[in-house]
């Protein structure tokens, strides 16, 4: 069975995290800078089967779009550009950062180690990709 990506979008780092291939659990695969992500899904690709990609919907809390968005939708173009096939889902990521955050506070780790944006993208990816998957299809 294909696995499923799901992207928390930055301007800076892009988090990314990946269902197993049964598709039951989501876990967080890795943080990419957005000019080497497209370099590094085709290379992805090339060794797994991807069902579909799944990207936050960056929205105020007022439901309309945040200033983020705009940067969402041109990275959702050029996902489609580049792989066609690949169907994309959107999940409304309001609270995923502040999640990611609280998850990495209580995770233990030491004050440095908390303190990595990247883990905290890589986390935001994953529940993202956690809230596609609880939802029904």
């Amino acid at each position: 069975m294909p696995r499923i990506l799901a992207f928390d979008y930055g301007t800076k780092r892009i988090g990314i995290a990946v269902t197993d291939p049964m598709q039951i659990i989501a876990t967080g695969l890795d943080t990419i800078h957005p000019k080497d992500i497209i370099e590094y899904l085709k290379k992805y690709l090339s060794n797994e089967s991807v069902e579909a990609f799944v990207l936050g919907d960056p929205r105020q809390m007022d439901g309309s779009p945040s200033d983020s968005a705009q940067h969402v939708k041109g990275f959702a173009k050029t996902l489609k550009r580049t792989f066609p096939e690949i169907p994309q889902y959107w999940i409304d990521e309001r609270f995923t950062s502040r999640l990611a955050q609280q998850t990495v506070m209580q995770s233990g780790l030491k004050k440095q180690d908390r303190q990595n944006k990247e883990r905290i993208d890589t986390i935001s990816a994953t529940i993202i990709l956690q809230y596609f998957m609880e939802q029904p299809r």
